[in-house]
C-alpha cells in the first residue's frame, strides 16, 4: 500500500528528481541484508551463476550508489554504469521524459557519470549477495580513434570487482558512439579489450565475462558482421537492446519502453539464430511477465528491466519471474 503510494507520487515529480529520490529511497529501505527480499530461481550462464535471471539494465544506478540495496530488493543482478574514466555532467536539463500513455521513457542523459575512481570505490566495497555488472563507456570528448584507451582504463579499474563487464557502444547520446559497431572500429577495439581481459584474468586468476551491448538501430547490413565479430573475438554475451532513436516523439533521445518489445525479442530472435550458442540478455519493453517470457522464447538467457521498474516498481520483479521464466 505505502509503496503504491510512493511509487504514483514519484510519477508526479519531475523525472529526474523522482529517480534520485527513488535511490536515496530504495537505500533507507534495503539498507541491510535482513531486509532482503529475493526469490531464488537460481540461473547459470556464461559461468556465473544468478540468483534469479531478473536483472536491472545500466542506467539506473549509474554511479553505484544503492546497487547493494537493489540486490536485496530482488534482482538476481544489477548492471552499474554507464562509467567513463573522467567525470561528466552530460547534456544539458531537462534530459529525461516520461510518456505514460505509452509506458515509455525517452533519455539524453549523454553519459553523465562520476567518473571510473568514483564508482570503483563504491563497488570495491560491495556487501550484498548476486551479481554485478559494470556498463563501461568513453567520454566525450575522446575520439573514435582513441576509445579504446578509455574502454581499457574502465576494464582495467573494475575488473577486480565485477562479476561481469558491459562495452557500451550503442548508447544514441553520445555523438559518433554507435561508429563503433561497424567494421571500421569493432574488430580492433573487441581486439584489444579482449587482450586485456585476457591478462587481467591471466594476473589475477579470475574470469570476468566481457559483454557488449548493441541496439535494435544497428543497421540490417550490419547484424551478421557483428555476431560473426564479436563470437570471433570470444566475447561472452551480448545485451539486445539499447534505447532506440527510430522513433517520431516531439523530445530527442533514446526511446526506452513498451514500444520497444516487439523490435527487441525480434533481434533477439535473429542473433540467436546466427549464433546459437551466444548467451543473449534481453532488455528492452519489458513491462509485464509476458514481455520478459517473449524475450526468452526468442532466445535470451536473462533479462533486464529498466522502464518497467520506474512505471511498475519491483513488483515487476516478482511478477516476472511468477510466469517461470527461465
Amino acid at each position: 500500500m505505502l509503496q503504491s503510494l510512493i511509487q504514483k507520487m514519484l510519477l508526479k515529480t519531475d523525472p529526474e528528481t523522482a529517480h534520485t529520490v527513488a535511490k536515496q529511497l530504495i537505500n533507507l529501505r534495503y539498507g541491510c541484508d535482513r531486509c532482503a527480499d529475493v526469490i531464488q530461481q537460481p540461473t547459470t550462464v556464461f559461468g556465473l551463476t544468478f540468483p534469479n535471471p531478473v536483472g536491472l539494465a545500466a542506467g539506473w544506478d549509474k554511479d553505484a550508489v544503492c546497487f547493494d540495496a537493489l540486490l536485496r530488493m530482488g534482482f538476481g543482478f544489477v548492471e552499474v554504469g554507464t562509467v567513463t574514466p573522467k567525470p561528466q555532467v552530460g547534456n544539458p536539463k531537462p534530459r529525461l521524459f516520461r510518456l505514460p500513455e505509452k509506458q515509455a521513457l525517452i533519455n539524453r542523459m549523454g553519459f553523465n557519470n562520476a567518473g571510473i575512481e568514483a564508482l570503483t570505490e563504491r563497488i570495491k566495497n560491495r556487501k550484498a549477495k548476486g551479481i554485478l555488472g559494470v556498463n563501461i563507456g568513453k567520454n566525450k570528448e575522446t575520439p573514435l580513434d582513441r576509445a579504446a584507451e578509455d574502454y581499457e582504463i574502465c576494464l582495467t579499474a573494475v575488473y577486480p570487482y565485477a562479476d561481469y563487464i558491459v562495452v557500451n557502444i550503442s548508447s544514441p547520446n553520445t555523438e559518433g558512439l554507435r561508429d563503433l559497431q561497424s567494421d571500421q572500429y569493432l574488430p580492433d577495439l573487441l581486439k584489444t579489450l579482449k587482450t586485456a581481459a585476457n591478462l587481467l584474468s591471466a594476473k589475477s586468476n579470475r574470469n570476468v565475462p566481457l559483454l557488449v551491448k548493441t541496439s535494435v538501430d544497428l543497421p540490417i547490413e550490419y547484424r551478421e558482421f557483428f555476431i560473426h565479430t564479436v563470437s570471433d573475438h570470444n566475447i561472452d554475451g551480448i545485451i539486445i537492446s539499447n534505447s532506440t532513436v527510430m522513433h517520431h516523439e516531439l523530445e530527442k533521445g533514446g526511446l526506452s519502453g513498451q514500444p520497444l518489445r516487439e523490435r527487441t525479442t525480434e533481434m533477439i530472435k535473429i542473433f540467436h539464430q546466427l549464433n546459437p550458442k551466444m548467451p543473449i540478455i534481453g532488455v528492452g519493453g519489458i513491462l509485464s511477465g509476458k514481455d520478459a517470457n517473449a524475450h526468452r522464447g526468442a532466445g535470451a538467457s536473462l533479462v533486464q528491466i529498466f522502464t518497467g521498474f520506474v512505471y511498475r516498481g519491483p513488483g515487476l520483479i516478482k511478477e516476472i519471474l511468477s510466469e517461470r521464466f527461465g
